[in-house]
C-alpha cells in the first residue's frame, strides 16, 4: 500500500514536469517565430531601402554617361544638329536627375520610418543626394555655356546676312561693271561692212554722187555687224571686187578663191579698222 502510495506521487510529479516543460517549449517557440518575424520584416526593409540606393546610383551613372556625351566647344558655334543632340542629353539628364531626387526623398522618409538604427545608411543617402547636387551645378554650367553660345551664333548670324548683303550688293555693280565693260569692248571691237554693186550701193545712199558714206542719211541697216577680233575673213561672192573705203594696203589681200570668186582677208585687224570702222566694198 505504502509503494502504491509512493509511486502515485512519482506519476503526478513527473506529469507535472511534463506538463511545464511544453509550456516552456511553446513559449520559446513563440518567443522565436516572433523574432523570425521581425528579422524577416527587417530584411524586407533593408533589401526595400538598399533597392532604392541601387536606383539611385544607377541614376547617377547613367547621368554621368550622358554628360560625357555633352561637348560644347569653345570658339567654335555648333552645328543646328549638333545643338539639338546637347539639348536632348541635357533634357534626358534633368529628367533622371528630378527621379533621384525622388527617389532620395523616398528614402529619406523611409529611414525615418524605419525601426533600423542605420547611421551609414543615412551618410549614404546623404552623399548621394550631394552628387546628385553636384551634377546639377554641371548642367546649369553647361546649360548658360548653351545659352552664350546661342547669343554667339544670333550675332555671327548677324554678321553673315550682313556680309552676304554685301556681297551681294559688290556682286550686282561688278555685274554691272561688267556689263558695261562688256559693253565698251564690245563696241570697241565692232566694225560694219557692206558689199554690193554700184547701183545697190546708190540705192541705200552708201554711194553717192560718187562718194562713199558722204551722205549721213546712208541705210546702216543695210550693213553687217562684225566683231574684228575674230572676223578675219569675208567672201564677196563675185569676181570683180573694189574697196571703195580707206583701209592700209598692207593690213588685207584681196584674194580669189577656188571659183574665181574674190575673199577678202584681213590680215592686221587693228592696222586695218584704224582708219574706219566701215568697210565698203563694190562688187560687180
Amino acid at each position: 500500500m505504502k509503494k502504491l502510495f509512493i509511486l502515485a506521487i512519482a506519476v503526478q510529479i513527473c506529469t507535472a514536469c511534463s506538463t511545464d516543460n511544453s509550456r516552456q517549449n511553446e513559449t520559446l517557440q513563440q518567443t522565436c517565430d516572433s523574432l523570425q518575424r521581425v528579422i524577416i520584416d527587417r530584411d524586407r526593409e533593408l533589401d526595400d531601402i538598399m533597392g532604392t540606393v541601387n536606383e539611385v546610383q544607377e541614376g547617377i551613372q547613367r547621368i554621368n554617361e550622358a554628360e560625357g556625351r555633352v561637348t560644347i566647344a569653345d570658339g567654335a558655334p555648333e552645328s543646328a544638329s549638333s545643338k539639338e543632340v546637347i539639348r536632348d542629353n541635357i533634357a534626358f539628364i534633368q529628367e533622371a536627375m528630378q527621379q533621384n531626387r525622388d527617389m532620395i526623398e523616398q528614402l529619406k522618409g523611409k529611414l525615418q520610418r524605419s525601426n533600423i538604427n542605420a547611421e551609414k545608411m543615412r551618410k549614404m543617402v546623404e552623399s548621394l543626394n550631394s552628387q546628385v547636387e553636384q551634377q546639377n551645378q554641371r548642367i546649369q554650367e553647361l546649360e548658360a555655356r548653351l545659352a552664350e553660345k546661342d547669343v554667339q551664333i544670333a550675332e555671327q548670324l548677324q554678321q553673315i546676312a550682313s556680309l552676304h548683303n554685301d556681297v551681294s550688293a559688290l556682286d550686282s555693280a561688278n555685274k554691272d561693271k561688267a556689263r558695261q565693260v562688256a559693253a565698251q569692248d564690245k563696241e570697241l571691237n565692232t566694225a560694219w561692212f557692206v558689199f554690193g554693186t554700184k547701183a545697190e550701193l546708190k540705192e541705200q545712199r552708201i554711194l553717192s554722187g560718187g562718194d562713199v558714206l558722204n551722205d549721213g542719211d546712208f541705210n546702216t541697216d543695210y550693213f553687217t555687224q562684225v566683231d574684228i577680233r575674230y572676223d578675219k575673213e569675208i567672201r564677196l561672192y563675185s569676181k570683180g571686187a573694189k574697196l571703195l573705203t580707206n583701209h592700209p594696203d598692207n593690213s588685207y589681200k584681196l584674194e580669189k578663191d577656188s571659183q574665181k570668186q574674190y575673199v577678202l582677208h584681213i590680215t592686221n585687224p587693228k592696222k586695218f579698222w584704224s582708219t574706219s570702222r566701215y568697210l565698203v566694198i563694190q562688187v560687180k
